[in-house]
């Protein structure tokens, strides 16, 4: 079953992501949520593995009733060289006929590779912006109520405002 592609780095995975997947699935038969710069973890950029990030997506999607069998959670590492990166992702992923994204860049590509680009509606995009989540974890503010309860569970667990505090304070205050 070909679907929809809706790449992102998913750091983390919060509610206005999954209002876009569900956008997706109201226009596709499945979706395939590639986890772009998957080989990258323990930055302020990008705090959490990939492994990570499949999890805390799939605890979202079940637990938001979202059927498992409509969605693909592929993990893409970057290459570094844009020219490529398409035929990358396509080589990683199930077949997919168009693409959903607000990114330029990823809009650029992907249209100059012949696919479909569609830009997904933002939700509350002043409230879900990952760069503020990752911060508000690294100060141990208000992230919880912008990310579904069965992924707060996890990241908790993996003690993610701990990690994040000690990342950012390595990083700098820039970060």
């Amino acid at each position: 079953m070909s679907g929809g592609l809706f790449i992102g780095r998913f750091q983390p995975f919060h509610l206005g992501h999954l209002e876009a997947v569900k956008f997706i699935l109201s226009k596709e038969p499945a979706v395939i949520i590639a986890v772009g710069s998957a080989q990258y973890s323990h930055t302020p950029e990008n705090p959490f593995t990939a492994g990570e990030r499949v999890e805390i997506i799939q605890r979202t999607l079940r637990g938001s009733g979202i059927d498992l069998t409509r969605c693909s959670i592929i993990p893409v590492p970057d290459i570094g060289e844009h020219r490529l990166w398409v035929s990358r992702v396509i080589s990683f992923c199930p077949p997919f006929k168009k693409v959903y994204s607000n990114n330029g860049l990823v809009k650029i590509l992907f249209e100059e590779a012949g696919f479909d680009v569609e830009p997904v509606p933002f939700f509350n995009r002043q409230v879900y912006v990952a760069t503020e989540i990752r911060k508000m974890m690294a100060t141990g503010g208000g992230w919880r109520t912008l990310l579904h309860p069965s992924a707060v569970e996890y990241l908790e667990s993996i003690d993610c405002e701990r990690r994040l505090a000690i990342i950012m304070k390595e990083a700098g205050p820039d970060r």
